[in-house]
């Protein structure tokens, strides 16, 4: 099961991202997400949301009925 999470570019446009890819997230004092693949995105969220955000998506995958 795909643990997906919306983020935002700094552009404004929007992105999803599989939480279970991230490997550090950085405040630079831009928030700099990097993926177990190497890539790095820059995102408006500060490190604070793009957690929460990963750990509501994962609770609420956790919880669903079969």
């Amino acid at each position: 099961m795909r643990v997906i999470i919306e983020l935002t570019r700094l552009n404004d446009s929007k992105l999803v991202i599989n939480a279970e890819l991230i490997e550090t997230i950085e405040s630079t004092p831009d928030t700099v997400v990097t993926l177990t693949t190497n890539h790095r995105l820059v995102v408006k969220e500060d490190v604070e949301e793009v957690v929460e955000k990963a750990i509501n998506y994962k609770r609420k995958i956790a919880f669903r009925p079969e």
